[in-house]
């Protein structure tokens, strides 16, 4: 019985650390895609107003915006052409990857009270 409930929680804390996004890959996919070119180089000063601050961003909301550039138009969609074409090709990994590392960076959002 202790080993099924070591073997339990083993992979309860695998499944969750996967769903969070990896880091590292996170950060190699913003640098190939350029993101930095709107969002600002450190992800807190994009270089229009109109343009959201990434860095720090909660990373499931984050995911939840990528997802919804990749369904375009329609129901849950946003409709933006330049991130549609960003996120086209992004899987659902790539796009927790990408929340876990903006989330990761330093900012002065205000995310609790």
């Amino acid at each position: 019985m202790k080993k099924l409930i070591i073997a339990l929680f083993c992979g309860a804390v695998s499944l969750s650390a996967t769903a969070g996004g990896n880091i590292a890959n996170g950060e190699a996919l913003v640098k190939k895609r350029t993101c930095a070119t709107c969002h600002g180089a450190d992800f807190n000063k994009p270089t229009d107003p109109s343009y959201p601050r990434l860095a720090g961003q909660h990373a499931d909301y984050l995911k939840h915006a990528l997802v919804a550039y990749k369904r375009g138009d329609g129901p849950n969609g946003r409709n933006n052409p330049i991130m549609g074409a960003f996120v086209k090709d992004l899987s659902n990994q790539d796009m927790a990857d990408i929340a876990a590392y903006l989330h990761s960076l330093p900012s002065d959002l205000v995310l609790k009270r």
